[in-house]
């Protein structure tokens, strides 16, 4: 296949390039920084583009077999308005581009893969969300909405839809994990805010896994929850986390300092969701690290 991808420096995005180029597919990166892709990978076509505006990088996606939309801007961060317009603007914006771009391209993709997040759902730690579930009515949920309805649209171009709803990616060397560690190399981990907190994880191979069977399997068409079928608790995550680096995990962070720290973006870590991959696993998929303890092992070990 060739595949063009967004947000493909990223944490997702630059593993899953490694592995569509492994598998022999030809790879062409939308970016923003042409010089740092072409640095990342130097066998990859690099085309700048603009993520919320029309451009000749348009013209790219004729051609192309697949999508994969991974582009937005991070929300881990304190939010401010203006970050907030951003984190909204970068994925709904910038997913109706690439429908735009998907929609005069001849001949079209038969496919786009586009992120979306379990932020979708809104969070509590009683409720079990599945794909089904009714959204959120929080800002993530507002922004998941917003950014899913852009992609629909790709529908009237005839193009097959998937829609990944990622949990936390556990990965090594970046993302959530990576901020984790740092306390508990300190031997000052241990759970954020009550502990309580579900906190609905996969791991990144698995993401991957999950987007390259969404890219070549006609039955990957609708809503997927791109999360492992066990999700933890935020006390139970900690706990094995020094188990395994050999660091003690007692030492909470009170929810009021992670508020001072990330203000409004704090009620991601603070409060959380319980999510079931139920449509994922109808359709055949297997994860590799369906529980937390192998998963961080992998990473870890």
């Amino acid at each position: 296949m060739k595949v063009a991808v967004t947000g493909s420096t990223g944490f997702i995005g630059s593993r899953l390039v490694e592995r569509l180029q492994t598998e022999g597919h030809q790879v062409l990166l939308l970016v923003r920084n042409v010089s740092k892709a072409q640095q990342r990978f130097p066998k990859a076509e690099v085309i700048s583009y603009t993520p919320k505006a029309s451009g000749p990088w348009q013209q790219s996606i004729a051609g192309c077999d697949g999508v994969v939309n991974l582009a937005g801007e991070p929300i881990a961060n304190r939010w401010t308005e203006n970050s907030k317009k951003e984190i909204l603007e970068s994925r709904q914006l910038g997913t109706q581009k690439i429908v735009e771009a998907i929609a005069q391209a001849n001949p079209k993709p038969s496919v786009l893969v586009n992120s979306s997040a379990v932020g979708y759902y809104g969070t509590s730690e009683t409720a079990v969300f599945d794909e089904t579930s009714s959204p959120g009515k929080d800002f993530l949920a507002e922004v998941c909405q917003a950014w899913e309805a852009e992609a629909e649209k790709v529908k009237a171009s005839g193009t097959r839809l998937a829609i990944l709803r990622t949990g936390i990616v556990l990965g090594p060397g970046g993302g959530v994990l990576a901020r984790m560690m740092f306390p508990f190399q300190l031997f000052a981990g241990g759970p954020l805010g009550s502990g309580n907190q579900w906190v609905s994880w996969v791991h990144r191979e698995d993401l991957v896994n999950l987007i390259l069977k969404a890219l070549t399997d006609p039955v990957m068409a609708g809503v997927f929850n791109a999360t492992a079928p066990n999700p933890a608790r935020m006390s139970e995550l900690c706990q094995i986390l020094g188990q395994i680096i050999n660091r003690p995990s007692w030492l909470p962070v009170p929810d009021f300092a992670l508020a001072l720290l990330l203000g409004e973006a704090a009620q991601v870590v603070l409060e959380g969701q319980h999510v079931q991959p139920k449509n994922t696993l109808s359709k055949g998929f297997e994860f590799q690290y369906p529980t937390l303890q192998a998963a961080l092992q992998q990473i870890l070990q």
